[in-house]
C-alpha cells in the first residue's frame, strides 16, 4: 500500500486489522521493548516541542463509504504481516522517486551521496540507514569514546586486583610464579564500541564506504572506534548484538543510545526483512515536520539562529516570580539581530482547503508566531513551508489587526516536481534555495 503524507487513503479490512497496531499510537509510547524493530527519527522529540512526542504515526478514520488510512508528517516505511506501507512525501510526482526526502536528509546528514536508491520501499530503508550513521556516529563521539568498567581475568606475577583462589589452584599448582586475579578496568573496548566497530565493517563489506569519508569528522570517529576496539572478531558479531539488546542508559552517554539503536537496525537488516514474526511490527519512520526544521536550519544559518529545547540560549515568556518556574519558549529560528521571528511549517499552506483561514486550524498555525513576535518585539514574522504549486506565489503577507505595522508572510521553497533524476532536482533545489533565502 502507498501513501503521501497529509492524506487520507480507503483500506481494505487485512489491512486494518494489521494497522491498527500502529494507527493513534504516540511517539512517545514507541518503546524498545513493545517495537524492537521498528525504528523512528528524530529519537529525542523533547528537544523539538513539548507536543511533538504526542504526534501519532497515523489514524484509521471511517466514513460512509469505508475505512480511510489518515496521515500526517510521518513518512517511511513499516510493515505488519502481509500489510506493508509506504508513507511517501507529498512532492513525489511518479508515487515512488521521493527525491525531496532523500534530499533533506542527505543535507540534514551532511553528506552527498547520488547512487543510492530514492524510494521510500523496503529496500531502500537500508539507505536511510546507511547514511544516517555519520550523523549519529559524529554526535556520539562528540561526547567522547563511550567507556565502562570491564572485568578482566589475568594469570601472571604482575598482581594488581582480586586473587582468584579457585582459578590459582586450578592453574598454577604447584606454584609457577603466577597469580590467578581479577580486575576491574575503565575501558574503551566494551561491548559498545564493539557494535559500533562492528557496523563499521559492515558498511565496508557491503560497498558503501564512502559514507565512512565524507568528511574529517567522520573519518576521524570511524578511526577512534577502530582504535579502541583491538579485541574486534568477526566471529563475534551475534555476541555483540545480544549484549546490546538493552538499550544504553547513560547520563553523561546520551547521544549513544540513538546510536547503539542505529547500528542494530543496520547489522539485523536482512534478518529484520526475510524473518518477520508474526504480528510484529518493523520498519523506519521519519518526521518529515523535524527533518524539514533541521534542513531550513542548514539554509538559514546565516541569517537566523535555531533553537533547541534546553540548548543554547534560554528564553522565557515571563519575568520570573519567587517560587514559580518559568515557562520556557522556543522560537524555530530568529534572525541573528533578532528582529525577526520565523517558524518552519510542514503542513501543505499552500492548500486552501486543508487549513481554512477562518477554522481553529488557522487559529493554531498563526497564534504561536505571533506570540513570539510580541515577546521579542518584532514586527516581521515568517512562516516557512515547502510549496509544490508551480503555477502560483510562494509569498503571502498578512498584517495583524490591531499590531501597528506587524505582519507574518507565508513563504514558501517550490520543490521541483518534473525532474528527470535526483542529479537534476539537486541542481533545481539550489535554483530555488537561492530565490527563498533572498526573500528573506
Amino acid at each position: 500500500m502507498i501513501t503521501r503524507d497529509y492524506s487520507k487513503t480507503y483500506i481494505t479490512p487485512e489491512e486494518q486489522d494489521d494497522l491498527r497496531a500502529i494507527a493513534d499510537v504516540e511517539i512517545s509510547n514507541i518503546t524498545l521493548d513493545d517495537y524492537p524493530n521498528l525504528l523512528v527519527f528524530p529519537y529525542s522529540f523533547n528537544a523539538y516541542d513539548l507536543d511533538l512526542d504526542k504526534k501519532v504515526i497515523c489514524r484509521i478514520e471511517e466514513n460512509e463509504k469505508g475505512r480511510l488510512l489518515a496521515t500526517n508528517s510521518i513518512v517511511g516505511f513499516i510493515g505488519r504481516n502481509k500489510t506493508y506501507l509506504s508513507i511517501h512525501s507529498r512532492f513525489t510526482k511518479n508515487g515512488k522517486e521521493d527525491f525531496f526526502l532523500h534530499y533533506m536528509l542527505q543535507k540534514v546528514a551532511k553528506v552527498n551521496l547520488f547512487n543510492l536508491h530514492h524510494t521510500m520501499d523496503e529496500d531502500s530503508v537500508f539507505d536511510f540507514l546507511i547514511y544516517l550513521f555519520p550523523l549519529y556516529l559524529k554526535n556520539a563521539i562528540g561526547q567522547g569514546v563511550f567507556r565502562q568498567y570491564i572485568t578482566h581475568k589475568y594469570n601472571d606475577a604482575n598482581i594488581r586486583g582480586v586473587i582468584d583462589v579457585n582459578r590459582h589452584i586450578k592453574y598454577n599448582e604447584p606454584f609457577n610464579g603466577s597469580i590467578a586475579y581479577t580486575t576491574r578496568e575503565y575501558s574503551y573496548d566494551n561491548y559498545i564500541t564493539q557494535l559500533i566497530r562492528h557496523t563499521i565493517e559492515f558498511i565496508h563489506k557491503n560497498g558503501c564506504e564512502d559514507i565512512l569519508n565524507i568528511d574529517i569528522v567522520t573519518k576521524q570517529a570511524v578511526s577512534q572506534i577502530i582504535s579502541a576496539t583491538p579485541s574486534y572478531a568477526d566471529n563475534e558479531l551475534y555476541a555483540i548484538i545480544n549484549k546490546n539488546l538493552t538499550p544504553l542508559v547513560h547520563p553523561f552517554y546520551s547521544e549513544y543510545t540513538s546510536l547503539q539503536r542505529l547500528c542494530l537496525q543496520i547489522l539485523r537488516h536482512e534478518e529484520l526483512k526475510y524473518g518477520q514474526e508474526e504480528n510484529k511490527v518493523y520498519g523506519v519512520l521519519v518526521d518529515a515536520a523535524w527533518l524539514w526544521e533541521e534542513y531550513l536550519a542548514e539554509l538559514l544559518r546565516d541569517k537566523y539562529n535555531h533553537y533547541l529545547k534546553d540548548t543554547g540560549k534560554r528564553f522565557h515568556l515571563f519575568k520570573p516570580l519567587q517560587d514559580r518556574k518559568r515557562h520556557q519558549i522556543i522560537p524555530d529560528y530568529l534572525s541573528l539581530d533578532m528582529t525577526k521571528v520565523a517558524d518552519a511549517k510542514y503542513i501543505p499552506l499552500d492548500e486552501k482547503t486543508c487549513f481554512q483561514e477562518d477554522s481553529s486550524s488557522a487559529t493554531a498555525i498563526y497564534y504561536k508566531t505571533i506570540t513570539y513576535m510580541y515577546r521579542f518585539s518584532s514586527k516581521d514574522g515568517y512562516l516557512l513551508y515547502p510549496h509544490r504549486n508551480q503555477e502560483t506565489s510562494t509569498i503571502e503577507r498578512r498584517e495583524i489587526d490591531g499590531f501597528n505595522e506587524g505582519s507574518i508572510t507565508k513563504l514558501g521553497l517550490r520543490i521541483p516536481n518534473d525532474c528527470s533524476d535526483f542529479n537534476d532536482f539537486v541542481a533545481r533545489m539550489r535554483e530555488e534555495e537561492t530565490i527563498f533565502y533572498n526573500q528573506l
